[in-house]
């Protein structure tokens, strides 16, 4: 468990330039399954003055990609990159907290698949995505390289 903590509390202290920007955090992580939330502010927002699709596009990338990314080693990442994405936007979030379930769905050393599900803060489905992704070199290693490599 120390090694779970471990990974993921680096990805939360370390996050990319567009999760600063956005404000989006990694809040679960394991094996096959991530969970990725943001608190929507005004910036989020379309012309319509609803979340943006665009920005939820990235949650749905963003935690399909930590699905298939975990790795159990202290110190040590996988990596990977996305092939394609498919989304269906299907509902929407006005405000409050928008959360984004991912899980893979199978595939094998090199190419994996995922599905990822958004929900606003009343609980509701707003959006789906699959996703194929590739893993770098060395990433297709459960155990993952390590982090400054």
């Amino acid at each position: 468990m120390t090694d779970t903590i471990d990974n993921l509390a680096y990805e939360q202290a370390h996050g990319s330039a567009v999760q600063d920007h956005l404000g989006y955090r990694l809040v679960e992580w394991s094996d096959g399954h991530a969970i990725v939330e943001l608190e929507m502010k005004d910036f989020h927002r379309n012309r319509v003055g609803i979340l943006h699709g665009g920005i939820l596009t990235t949650l749905m990338d963003t935690a399909s990609g930590y699905a298939v990314c975990f790795c159990p080693v202290a110190g040590n990442v996988r990596k990977t990159m996305t092939l394609s994405l498919t989304t269906n936007f299907i509902g929407m979030a006005k405000d409050g907290l928008v959360r984004v379930v991912a899980r893979k769905q199978g595939g094998g050393r090199k190419i994996v698949f995922t599905e990822a599900v958004a929900y606003n803060a009343d609980g509701e489905v707003i959006g789906t995505a699959t996703g194929t992704f590739k893993y770098h070199r060395g990433s297709d290693d459960p155990d993952g390289v390590p982090r400054d490599a």
